[in-house]
């Protein structure tokens, strides 16, 4: 071989040895880092589009909390409801009793106890925010879950307007049982605020039952999501091994291949001494 061509062949050697490096050095980084994509010039493309669900995932995983946060306060709202309920079937026992004309004890001492317990239905109504000016019986409910096409359709709402539970809402706020007359009265009434105070009810744990199921889907998309992200951001491992192993083998080839093109002028020159 002419001394052109082996300078030729050490040129080519060395541009191999130079190149290899570079490719076994990212290959490095994907399996340190566990991407594919660690730059922007690794997949300029792919980074946007996994960028775009990785913030939609951030979206839902904040979604899934507040759908949980209103789970939360509507099981709060329930069990405040629960309780007006069982202190309406006392003032219908209350009432009942003074509507019986075989009662024999004083309708004023039953009738204290029935405005005491009115009173306490309005305090329990102002701590669920469901009394005539409460948050809950005024607006509606909107809880942002995300994973919408537009923004109205990522929210949840509950409505619970018009629902005012206080004894002015069911409309037992002027009831007395002072006398038969008035009892039988009362027990009207308190019959109308147990039907109301069931819709109330069925609307609350509606909303409970819609909260869990946006909370399902959120999960489900988060999931779909993450693995899409994941198709386009993490590494290969397997494969990324493999071109390590590559890598260093054809390394290791370029190096033997230039030391032994580096030896032959040396053994031509010798034949000559």
């Amino acid at each position: 071989m002419s001394p052109r061509c082996w300078r030729r062949t050490i040129l080519q050697l060395t541009a191999v040895s130079r190149a290899r490096p570079s490719f076994q050095s990212q290959t490095i980084q994907r399996l340190t880092s566990g991407f594919r994509i660690n730059s922007s010039g690794d997949d300029a493309a792919g980074l946007a589009v996994a960028n775009g669900f990785r913030s939609q995932v951030a979206e839902l995983q904040q979604g899934v909390r507040n759908a949980n946060d209103g789970v939360a306060t509507l099981q709060s709202v329930d069990g405040g409801l629960n309780n007006i309920g069982k202190i309406l079937d006392r003032l219908k026992t209350l009432a009942s009793q003074s509507a019986s004309d075989t009662f024999q004890g004083d309708r004023a001492t039953l009738d204290n106890e029935f405005q005491a317990l009115k009173g306490e239905i309005d305090r329990q109504a102002q701590n669920i925010h469901l009394d005539a000016a409460g948050s809950f019986s005024t607006a509606k409910i909107n809880v942002y879950v995300g994973g919408g096409s537009t923004q109205p359709n990522s929210q949840v709402t509950v409505d619970l307007t018009g629902a005012g539970v206080d004894s002015t809402g069911l409309g037992v706020s002027a009831s007395v049982i002072t006398d038969q007359t008035t009892s039988l009265a009362a027990l009207t009434a308190i019959g109308t605020a147990l039907k109301k105070l069931g819709t109330t009810q069925g609307a609350v744990g509606t909303g409970q039952n819609t909260l869990q199921y946006a909370v399902q889907l959120a999960q489900s998309q988060i999931a779909t999501f993450s693995a899409s992200e994941s198709s386009l951001r993490d590494a290969d491992i397997a494969a990324e091994a493999s071109n390590l192993t590559k890598a260093q083998t054809l390394q290791q080839a370029s190096l033997a291949a230039l030391a032994q093109a580096n030896s032959a002028p040396q053994a031509v020159l010798a034949l000559f001494r």
